[in-house]
């Protein structure tokens, strides 16, 4: 355990006294394929995790709907405002893509 401290502490000095060279240099072909490649990560990420969160609350709204089917049209209502919430955080990861597509 202290030998992996050790290391992570090291690397962290490393990283920070590294970061203000890294930023001096301008926009060269590496770092344009890096964000290209980073907008398109991350964009694939926002969508997956966008997909688990809907999909896992679309069968906890059925599941709470074949307990209590009383109460399905409030559960239904509880669900579309969690849904339209879940798919804005994937559109707002989609415009910040297009942002940084913008700069290359």
């Amino acid at each position: 355990m202290k030998k992996f401290s050790v290391f992570t502490f090291s690397v962290s000095v490393l990283v920070l006294l590294l970061t203000p060279e890294l930023y001096a240099s301008d926009l060269g072909g590496e770092a344009v394929s890096g964000l290209a490649l980073g907008s398109g990560i991350g964009i694939g990420i926002a969508a997956a995790g966008g997909g688990i969160g809907m999909g896992r609350m679309v069968a906890s709204g059925l599941d709470a709907v074949g307990r209590n089917p009383g109460a399905s049209g409030q559960i239904l209502t509880y669900m579309i405002i969690g849904l339209a919430l879940i798919e804005s955080l994937v559109i707002y990861a989609l415009a910040i893509t297009f942002l940084l597509l913008n700069k290359i």
